[in-house]
Parts: C-alpha cells; sequence; structure tokens
C-alpha cells in the first residue's frame, strides 16, 4: 500500500508526457510557446504587485508601524530561498506542473495529491480575495469620479455580516475603532431582503472574473500583451508614489520604529506573505516559454528583486506621510495623499489599483488551470481537464472551471478568511519544494540548466539552532519555561490548554527544527534549502492554530477524493506496477 501511495514519476516520463500531450485519452495540441524573460519577470511582477501593495500591506503597517518592513525583509529572504529551490525544479523539469509535478518526483504520488490540492487554495481561493480587492479598488475609483455602486451589490455577503457583527461587538465596548466597520454594518442593515435574508452580492468581483478568465481562455499571447502593458502602467504610477510621496514624509511618524513591538511587527505575515504571492506562479507557465531552463529563473528572480525593493519603499512613504494608525483602510495608499490634499494623485492611484489587481488575478488565472492540466495527464483528475483548446491552444475546461470557482465564492465570502488561507496554503508548497530539493542527488552543473549553489550545512544548520536557542534564551531570561510550562506572560488567565492549543503550531516548529539539525549533520543537507523550510515554516506558524485547522481540514477533503477516484485512476499506477526512480 506504502508503495503505491508514494511510487514518483521520473523526469523523463514526465517530459515525454508533457510532449506528447494528453487530452481525453489522446494526444492533444501544445501550448504556444511565446514566453521570453522579459514577459516571465512581467508576469511576476504582475502577480506580486496587486492585492498586496494595494490592499493587505496598509494592515501590516497598522499593525507592525514603520518596523513592517522588517518583516518585508524577512519575508523576502524566506521567498528568496524558496525562490532558488523552484528555479533548481524549473530548470529540470520545465512543464506546467510547478509545485505538484516537483513533488511528484521527489516525495511520490500521494505528497504530489497534496500540494496539487494545496495549490488549489493557493491559486483559485487566493484569487477569491484578489477579485474582492479589485471591487473595492473600483468602488474607490469610481467614488472619486462622483460615480457609485451600491453597496449591497459591490460587497461580498460574509463581509458585510462579520464587518456588522464587529462593529456591534465594539460599539458595545464603547471602541472607537467601530467606527471602521460602519460602513459594513449599514450595508448588511439597509439591503434588500427576500424575507429575512439580506440581498448581498458583490457583482463587479464576479464581472472582473469573468473577463479575465475569458481572456486567459482565449490564449497566452493575448494574455501576455495584456499583462505587460498593465505592468508597466502600475509601475509607473507606483514609482510617481514613491518620489511624490518621500517629498511629504514627516520623520516623525517613523517614532517608535515598532509601536506594537516585534509581536505587532509578525502580526502582519499573513498581510506581508500574501503580497509576495506570485513569483511561484510563473513556473506553472513552463511550456509556454521559448527557453524555460535558462528564463523561469531570472524571470522568478528579477521579479521578486524588484517587488522586494518596491514594498520597502512604499512602507517607508506611507508610515512617513501618515502615521500608521490611519494605515488600516481598504484603500489607504489613496487615502494617505487625499490626507495632504493631492487629490488628483488619490485618484490615479485608485485608478492604478483596478489595474493592478487585474494583473494578479489574470496571472492567478493562468496558472490554476495548468495545474490541473498537469495533475489530469496523470490520471489524478478526470481526462477532461487536460483538454487543449484546438484553435487557442489553453487548457479550455480547466480555464472555465477556474472562472467558476473563483467568480461564485467571490459574491459571498469574506477575503480576510480567503487571504490566511491562501498564505498558509502556499507557505506549505514552499516547504514541500525546499523539502523536494533535500531529497534529489546531486548532479553536476549542467550548461543552461540553474542549480541551487551548495553549501554543506553539515555544522552550519546545528550551530545555527544552537545559537538562536542561547540567543533567545540570554535575551529574553525564562522564555523557555514559559513556553514548555504552558504559561502565557501577556494573558496569565490563560489555562495551560488553551495556551497548549494556541502554541501547537509553534511546537511543532521547534521540534522541526530539531530533526532538521539533526539531520543536516547526519546528511550533509545543503544549507540554502534548510533555511527555506525552516523559514516558511516559521511563518505558518505566525498564521495561528485556527488557519492551521482550517488547512487540515482542506487536506482532508483532498484525501477523501484522493482515495475514491484519484489512486484509482493514476495513469502511474496503470502504466507500470513498479515505482521508477525519481529524477533521473
Amino acid at each position: 500500500m506504502a508503495h503505491q501511495l508514494f511510487r514518483k514519476k521520473n523526469t523523463d516520463l514526465i517530459l515525454k508526457d508533457a510532449q506528447e500531450g494528453f487530452s481525453e485519452g489522446e494526444h492533444s495540441p501544445h501550448l504556444n510557446k511565446v514566453l521570453g524573460v522579459r514577459d516571465l519577470t512581467a508576469l511576476g511582477i504582475a502577480a506580486i504587485i496587486g492585492a498586496g501593495i494595494f490592499s493587505t500591506v496598509g494592515r501590516a503597517c497598522y499593525d507592525g508601524g514603520p518596523g513592517v518592513i522588517i518583516l518585508f525583509m524577512i519575508t523576502a529572504v524566506a521567498c528568496a530561498f524558496s525562490a532558488l529551490c523552484y528555479a533548481e525544479f524549473a530548470s529540470r523539469i520545465p512543464v506546467s506542473g510547478s509545485a505538484y509535478t516537483y513533488s511528484y518526483v521527489a516525495f511520490g504520488e500521494l505528497i504530489a495529491w497534496i500540494i496539487g490540492w494545496d495549490l488549489i487554495m493557493e491559486y483559485a481561493v487566493g484569487n477569491v480575495t484578489v477579485a474582492i480587492s479589485w471591487s473595492g479598488n473600483l468602488s474607490s475609483f469610481l467614488h472619486n469620479t462622483g460615480l457609485h455602486i451600491p453597496d449591497f451589490l459591490s460587497t461580498s455577503f460574509l463581509e458585510a455580516k462579520n464587518g456588522s457583527a464587529k462593529y456591534l461587538a465594539l460599539l458595545s465596548h464603547h471602541d472607537a475603532g467601530a467606527t471602521d466597520f460602519l460602513s459594513l454594518h449599514n450595508t448588511w442593515i439597509n439591503a434588500p431582503h427576500i424575507g429575512s435574508l439580506p440581498i448581498i452580492l458583490n457583482l463587479p468581483a464576479l464581472l472582473i472574473t469573468a473577463l479575465i478568465t475569458y481572456l486567459v481562455y482565449r490564449g497566452i499571447r493575448e494574455s501576455r500583451t495584456s499583462g505587460n502593458l498593465m505592468v508597466a502602467f502600475k509601475l509607473i504610477v507606483i514609482l510617481a508614489v514613491i518620489a511624490i510621496g518621500f517629498y511629504y514624509v514627516n520623520p516623525a511618524n517613523w517614532h517608535p520604529f515598532m509601536p506594537n513591538h516585534f509581536s505587532g511587527v509578525m502580526k502582519g505575515v499573513s498581510a506581508v506573505f500574501f503580497a509576495y504571492i506570485g513569483f511561484d506562479a510563473i513556473s506553472t507557465t513552463a511550456e509556454e516559454c521559448k527557453n524555460p531552463q535558462r528564463d523561469l529563473p531570472r524571470g522568478m528572480f528579477n521579479s521578486l528583486i524588484i517587488c522586494t525593493i518596491l514594498y520597502i519603499l512604499i512602507a517607508l512613504v506611507l508610515t512617513g506621510m501618515v502615521n500608521y494608525s490611519k494605515l488600516n483602510t481598504s484603500d489607504f495608499l489613496a487615502n494617505a495623499f487625499n490626507a495632504r490634499g493631492l487629490n488628483i494623485l488619490g485618484g490615479i492611484i485608485a485608478l492604478s489599483a483596478v489595474v493592478a489587481t487585474s494583473s494578479v488575478l489574470l496571472v492567478f488565472q493562468i496558472g490554476q488551470p495548468r495545474i490541473w492540466m498537469s495533475m489530469s495527464r496523470d490520471g489524478l483528475l478526470p481526462p477532461k481537464f487536460s483538454k487543449i483548446h484546438p484553435k487557442f491552444k489553453t487548457p479550455s475546461f480547466s480555464t472555465i472551471i477556474t472562472g467558476l470557482v473563483v467568480g461564485i465564492p467571490a459574491l459571498f465570502l469574506d477575503s480576510a478568511l480567503v487571504t490566511d488561507l491562501c498564505s498558509i496554503g502556499t507557505l506549505f508548497a514552499f516547504i514541500l519544494v525546499c523539502g523536494g530539493i533535500l531529497t534529489l542527488p546531486r548532479k553536476a552543473k549542467e550548461a543552461g540548466k540553474f542549480q541551487v549553489p551548495f553549501i554543506n550545512g553539515k555544522f552550519i544548520v546545528p550551530l545555527l539552532f544552537i545559537a538562536v536557542v542561547t540567543f533567545t534564551q540570554l535575551q529574553f531570561p525564562g522564555f523557555f519555561k514559559n513556553f514548555f510550562g504552558l504559561v502565557d506572560p501577556n494573558h496569565p488567565d490563560y489555562s495551560a490548554a488553551h495556551v497548549f492549543r494556541e502554541r501547537i503550531p509553534y511546537f511543532m516548529f521547534f521540534l522541526l527544527s530539531v530533526i532538521i539539525a539533526v539531520f543536516s549533520f547526519l546528511r550533509n543537507y545543503s544549507l540554502i534549502p534548510v533555511l527555506g523550510l525552516v523559514s516558511c515554516f516559521y511563518l505558518m506558524t505566525e498564521l495561528g492554530i485556527t488557519n492551521w485547522l482550517r488547512f487540515i481540514i482542506w487536506l482532508v477533503i483532498g484525501l477523501v477524493i484522493y482515495f475514491l477516484y484519484s489512486r484509482h485512476n493514476s495513469r502511474l499506477a496503470k502504466t507500470s506496477p513498479l515505482s521508477p526512480k525519481g529524477v533521473t
């Protein structure tokens, strides 16, 4: 049984499948190879600079103050380690499956299914957040021009319901923060009803999803052109925002640098990491690249470096122009300039936010169907998902289903819920990709192929672990006593059971760190994948036990589908009773 669950594909078979194609049991047309390194960099920027810089970054600045730039740096480093591992896999296996295909090679079928199911959450569920954000940006832009979409037709049902509940709860405690949720409360109580049910639908989110899905359906060439134009526009706006914004910076707003201490900075993990999601989506376009083994790594690194610099500059400008406490709004970037009397620039920023979130939606809508296409080729999803349109050369059925999976939930769901789920799902994918590199046999460097530089972690990793533990104990006396004694110094009234439940992710992280340190010493693990794995796992712990439980429930649903359908229809199981070796 275990042998069947962990059977692996080798690269020769994967490349052969991609070359021949499989569509409903027979050969299918190939995808169009039109993307170069410049296009891939633009797609990466399109995905990364969007919902994050125009929606979730404000919340992170509110939680962490100016010190949020530290979190941007930490997250960028974690992403860089993961990007190096993605780049090697993309160079070795230049097909559209991304982390799903890489896991099939490194860990076997069951783990590949788990990560494929996880990627559904990263791309499709993440795009629900982006579609909702796009709707909010559109409403803000139209409001600046004197137009107005009725709130009950531009707000998601659960967003209004939860916002109203938060308003009433804060109001009962005479909390001034209640005003932040007043508009959602008004939407909830003033919406038209059918019986006792309020009619609240986010129609703009559905419409933009339908439009982008149609564009992706028509072809990668059309998607590339549209994406490049949107990226050029928003980069011009962002550079203008940074240049003009620095003129209005008041350095006094940067003090205190970390008003809510380091814990406040780390509270923004979900928002900041969500802002970085996207560079990995480039790997899903491998079969549409002219030279994937050379260009995919370059596209990932270029987009990651450019976006990190822009994020840090934007955070400094924002927290310098206005006090960090005023940034927890949906259109914080435009509001910062409006507060300085720059209403015209605020309107341009609002328009740029609409364009930027459109580009994010575009990239993720490109990525998700290609994941499903790869899973379908392997028999883990029905053959229909790998159907390639004979004229447009796109995975047509998968693209349509992706549009429905994103558009319909965007009518109803709360964006805060799906943001956290998307972040934890992405981090999990990064962990498996970094871990996958550790399982691959080291090969001699091949011309034209990227390889993660090998730095022997035999002594470095254990010494780093000991150094971090020692530093923590010296800098925060009593930390480990409280940690393992299940005592929360900030909330001494919490029971041991409650503290244990909240600390489960941290206990898992500590255990993983010990195991990694030991195995690094015993097996000479490469340092960069280890650092990527550990840093991403730490960021996962900061997302809280509630999100972990939701994530586990999602994975359990996926496992049910695997054991009921996918395991019995796996092409690898049908073609070879013996598991081939991994990478060749």
